[in-house]
């Protein structure tokens, strides 16, 4: 009686350890938010002002859709380095379709999710079907996509001056119009969307309970008779659809395609997923988490450039900030095991 209920209660403490583990560090990572707008705001009295904090949701907007793709894909116990050029690649397709080929707005869209969820399912065949490590895989997938945005936009910016509402993607403000008082941008609405959307996919379906699976142990998910490399497949897919939303939102803030544009993002979004509380090691996330995680960079970033710090200097914070999320989620992991 007394080993039943031994493997009985196991499991479930076990999961009660991870759930709480994962709440612990979103608190942390929530206080360190409060602890920056309040610093920051001491600092300097032009950081809290209302136009200052609509750029902080601008710049988040970005960033926190990026982290949400790449929260996917760490969860399954992967890495995803060519998020940032696949999201430039993404706007460059959206640039020949809409300003090339003349084609209405619609087809626009359609083509930049399009592309990000093709080039996400390439990415995750390198990785489930070609067993190239992760790292390796999306490290290639970023060079190639870099240099296709080059070529096809011949190098030079693509504008969507004749484009019709594009700017209104990510500019406009929807609830600005029904609240003057509440200017909020498109994006950000557009951020929160994709968000709420893939927490649901993440915790309430079956790609969801896979995508951790695939994170905790993907040798006894496999053993089990289940498919795994169509389901790493189809997670990667996810994340790559989703990266084509932001490169929806920064062409739509920009007005154009930079096909120069890209790199560096993808380190960006890796932090703010770490210091959300996901696990570099796989098998624990949140998006909730990597939203929490996007804002602290975007605060972060703003609250320097606010101050005047020099852009290089922002550049060594960022860094540091990327060691110390990599270091605490090792941490956690120490403790956890």
């Amino acid at each position: 009686m007394t080993s039943t209920t031994t493997t009985v209660n196991t499991p479930r403490s076990t999961l009660s350890r991870i759930i709480a583990a994962g709440t612990h560090q979103r608190v942390l990572a929530f206080a360190s938010l409060i602890v920056l707008l309040i610093g920051f705001s001491i600092a300097s009295p032009n950081f809290m002002q209302a136009s200052n904090m609509i750029a902080i949701l601008q710049a988040t907007s970005v960033n926190g859709v990026l982290a949400v793709a790449v929260t996917l894909v760490i969860i399954t116990g992967g890495i995803d380095l060519s998020v940032g050029t696949m999201m430039t690649f993404c706007a460059v397709i959206t640039g020949v379709v809409l300003t090339y080929a003349g084609m209405p707005l619609l087809l626009g869209v359609v083509a930049a999710i399009a592309t990000g969820a093709l080039a996400g399912s390439l990415s995750g065949t390198f990785v489930a079907k070609m067993k190239i490590p992760p790292f390796i895989a999306t490290l290639g997938m970023m060079l190639i996509l870099k240099g296709l945005s080059l070529v096809i936009s011949g190098t030079r910016p693509i504008y969507f001056n004749d484009t019709p509402g594009f700017s209104e993607i990510s500019r406009g403000s929807l609830i600005g119009n029904l609240i003057p008082a509440l200017p909020i941008p498109n994006g950000v609405l557009i951020l929160f969307i994709v968000a709420a959307l893939t927490a649901y996919i993440l915790n309430r379906t079956v790609l969801g309970r896979y995508c951790f699976a695939l994170g905790s142990n993907e040798e006894s998910v496999r053993l089990s008779g289940v498919n795994t490399d169509r389901w790493k497949i189809a997670i990667y897919a996810l994340a790559g659809a989703i990266v084509g939303i932001a490169g929806l939102l920064i062409a739509s803030r920009l007005n154009s395609a930079q096909p120069a544009l890209g790199l560096g993002y993808e380190l960006e979004a890796i932090a703010a997923v770490v210091i959300g509380g996901t696990s570099l090691s796989g098998g624990r996330g949140s998006i909730l988490g990597s939203l929490i995680g996007a804002l602290i960079m975007a605060v972060l970033t703003n609250g320097l450039r606010v101050l005047s710090v020099a852009q290089e200097w922002q550049t060594v914070v960022t860094g540091a900030i990327i060691i110390l999320a990599v270091y605490a989620d090792m941490m956690r992991r120490k403790k956890s095991n």
